[in-house]
């Protein structure tokens, strides 16, 4: 839920207090970074950034997508690509010069003295290799001796949140959720013990409590080791309960920068203050707010009845063993209506997702869709039913073909189906991208040409192609900054209310399923043990594990102190 902040009062900018050495560990002055086009024009990305890191510091970088924020982490850490240059300015890291060095001293300086988190797991890990060696790895390079390698492996990821770690080392990454596998990268980073970590949207795939742990286990590091950490975020809850500074970024340029107190409880600038309007947040009251708060019953389109599923894990000393995914659940969506489907990493959301679409079969139990038994439906009888319901990924740019234009890729399920001709099929294409609020000369650009969120709009145009009367949303905003993810809510809800469409929405995110769910339901290791009407749930939590990812959304005392009445307003 939106917060209005208050009216701001100019403050002076702070300026970063260095370690009790007198040194940071990171300095940039003046910096600018630059990006060739094809006929060798730059494209400036970054604009006299001035910024410094001391030991034991957390600093948060802001701002929306193409702000600049991962530019500057690429600067910092030598893997810009090959058309970046740096234009102007310094990058000292400990105190060295490192703003045109080689390959061969970056390479040096990557895993002892600076660390990455990416934010993308998927490409941040080797398909190729069990997690194990890919942490392996990192430990090797600080010097860890070849016999305690396996116990440094374990510990890094136990310290990184994962259970079973030594089961986890053997398994790789496609076996692994999406929020165990960003676990591994922080374990990668950690392996390496370095004096810098760059974490870019670190927390974005994790659920409340998985975050929290994280974010107290890298602010442990912090305070013990005096580890400087740059957090890239759209998150301005993360910010505001992590960050000692908060720098906000806007076309390159700093904006506004100060304590978290200071930038987002009284921003001075309109940009600062847009951004905190946007986010999804809890109440002054430390709550979520649903937006139904009165939801009518409705015909059922799908329900899993008693789904159980279970999992043949990697064979370790103990010899092969069964992993139960999901146990005995039930879940119904209604027609015109939105299922949210929240809980931890593994909890079991993306398996319940994939039965449903029935890309998995379940173990035991029924899918219905429409009152129909498609549990044991084959590949012909599914293929029509597909026409009815669609999917919108996580990644707005893995789902779209890179070679396909944007009308190609809105087409393609068309085309797939043998449906219209080709002057209709164009006519559906245009009036899609108008329903998803694009330019109607978007049509020939490709995935490249677009930012993250016109990438989602996109996805979203293609899945509703073929008008399903169902929609499956795995976390569709958890990669969008705070702006383009207020405007992707307001548009699926729009759909909703115009197309009369139904969606099944998993998202680690309460705030943002209490801005489209009517019905919500929470696993905990393969069980739903709450759901109900979204209002019931979020205002009056009948489980200690509900109350506990409410209790873990961050950025809610910030969200309290911009609720509270002023001493204005009390007078």
């Amino acid at each position: 839920m939106a917060v209005n902040p208050p009216t701001p009062t100019p403050t002076p900018t702070p300026v970063p207090v260095a370690g009790t050495d007198g040194g940071f560990v990171v300095e940039l002055a003046g910096l600018g970074v630059a990006y060739l086009d094809r006929s060798g024009v730059a494209h400036p990305a970054v604009t006299d950034l001035d910024l410094v890191i001391a030991p034991g510091e957390t600093v948060a970088m802001v701002g929306e997508s193409g702000s600049g924020k991962t530019t500057t982490a690429n600067a910092v850490l030598g893997l810009l690509p090959a058309n970046g240059r740096i234009t102007a300015g310094t990058i000292r890291i400990g105190g060295a010069d490192v703003t045109r060095a080689g390959e061969r001293t970056l390479r040096a300086l990557r895993g002892p003295v600076v660390g990455l988190i990416p934010q993308d797991p998927m490409v941040g890990l080797n398909p190729t290799m069990r997690v194990g060696g890919q942490v392996a790895e990192a430990a090797r390079r600080r010097g860890v001796d070849r016999r305690l390698l396996s116990a440094a492996v374990v510990e890094a990821l136990e310290r990184a949140g994962l259970d079973e770690p030594v089961l986890r080392a053997r398994q790789y990454p496609h076996q692994l959720s999406g929020g165990m596998r960003q676990r591994v990268l922080i374990a990668i980073a950690l392996a390496g013990r370095p004096r810098l970590i760059v974490a870019d949207e670190p927390t974005s795939a994790l659920d409340v409590t998985v975050q929290r742990r994280i974010l107290d286990h890298l602010a442990r590091l912090v305070s013990e080791t005096r580890t400087a950490l740059l957090i890239i975020t759209h998150d301005l809850g993360v910010a505001a309960d992590r960050a000692d500074h908060v720098v906000v970024l806007r076309d390159g340029r700093v904006v506004e920068r100060g304590e978290p107190a200071t930038v987002l409880l009284a921003p001075c600038d309109p940009y600062t203050r847009r951004l905190i309007g946007a986010a999804p947040a809890p109440s002054g009251a430390g709550q979520v707010v649903p937006r139904f708060t009165e939801v009518r019953t409705a015909p059922e389109i799908l329900r899993l009845d008693g789904v159980t599923k279970d999992f043949t894990l990697p064979r370790t000393r103990g010899g092969a063993r069964t992993f139960r995914a999901l146990e005995d659940v039930s879940l119904t969506v209604r027609r015109g209506q939105t299922l949210g489907l929240v809980g931890e990493s593994g909890s079991g959301k993306t398996t319940a997702l994939r039965i449903a679409m029935r890309l998995e079969a379940p173990t035991t139990g029924r899918v219905l869709l429409d009152g129909t038994d498609i549990t044991e439906a084959g590949w012909s009888a599914l293929r029509p039913l597909r026409r009815r319901f669609q999917l919108v990924h996580q990644n707005p740019f893995s789902s779209l073909d890179p070679r396909f234009t944007v009308a190609e890729s809105i087409a393609e399920p068309l085309v797939s189906f043998r449906v219209g001709t080709r002057a209709s099929r164009q006519a559906r294409v245009s009036e899609l991208l108008d329903q998803v609020a694009l330019p109607r000369d978007f049509r020939d650009r490709r995935p490249t040409e677009l930012s993250g969120g016109q990438r989602q709009r996109v996805a979203i145009a293609r899945a509703l192609a073929l008008a399903p009367e169902l929609v499956f949303l795995d976390e569709p905003v958890s990669a969008l900054d705070v702006s383009v993810q207020d405007q992707i809510l307001r548009l699926l809800s729009q759909l909703q209310q115009d197309l009369g469409v139904s969606y099944f929405f998993i998202s680690h995110d309460l705030a943002v399923v209490a801005r489209l769910a009517h019905h919500v339901a929470v696993l905990r290791a393969g069980r739903v043990v709450e759901q109900g009407p979204a209002a019931d749930v979020f205002a009056a939590p009948a489980q200690d594990h509900t109350r506990e990812l409410l209790g873990a959304i961050p950025g809610q005392r910030f969200a309290a102190a911009l609720a509270a009445p002023r001493p204005e307003e009390t007078e």
